[in-house]
C-alpha cells in the first residue's frame, strides 16, 4: 500500500508544471554539499543507522567540517538540518534527483557542484560519506 501511495506521490511530482518551485537543493548549490536519504518509514535501518552516526560528537564535527548539509525525506515528507520543508520542495527535491520508484532507502551525496557524486542504496558508514567528500578535486 505504501509503495503505491509513495509511487503515486512521486508521479505527480514528476509530472509537475516546470514552473513549479526551484529545488531546496538550488540554494546549496556552491555553498554545501547535500546529503540526501529517502526512505519509507522514520524506523528505516538505513535513515535511523544514518542519524544515530551523525549525532555523535566526532561526525557532528567531520560533517560540518566538510560543509555538508542533510535532507531527509520519509513518505514524501522532506526536512533539512532538521526542520520541515514544504509539500511543494519536497517534491521538487525529489523531481531533482531524477530517482525511479524504489523500495529501498537510498543515500545521496551531491557535491558544490549539484552532481551526484555518491548514490548507496542501504545503509551507509558516515565515514564512507567523508571519505568520499575527501577524494573530491581541491577545487570542488
Amino acid at each position: 500500500m505504501f509503495l503505491r501511495s509513495f509511487s503515486l506521490a512521486l508521479a505527480m511530482a514528476l509530472s509537475a508544471p516546470a514552473w513549479a518551485d526551484d529545488s531546496p537543493l538550488e540554494g546549496d548549490r556552491g555553498q554545501s554539499r547535500p546529503v540526501i536519504v529517502i526512505a519509507n518509514s522514520a524506523a528505516d535501518p538505513t535513515l535511523v543507522k544514518l542519524l544515530a552516526a551523525l549525532k555523535e560528537p566526532d561526525n557532528q564535527a567531520a560533517f560540518k567540517e566538510r560543509q555538508m548539509v542533510l535532507y531527509t525525506v520519509v513518505n514524501t515528507l522532506g526536512k533539512r538540518d532538521g526542520k520541515d520543508l514544504d509539500p511543494q520542495s519536497t517534491m521538487a527535491l525529489i523531481r531533482a534527483l531524477k530517482l525511479g520508484a524504489s523500495a529501498d532507502a537510498k543515500v545521496i551525496l551531491l557535491g558544490k557542484d549539484g552532481e551526484k557524486k555518491l548514490e548507496h542504496a542501504g545503509p551507509i558508514e558516515a565515514k564512507q560519506l567523508f571519505s568520499t567528500v575527501d577524494q573530491l578535486p581541491a577545487s570542488e
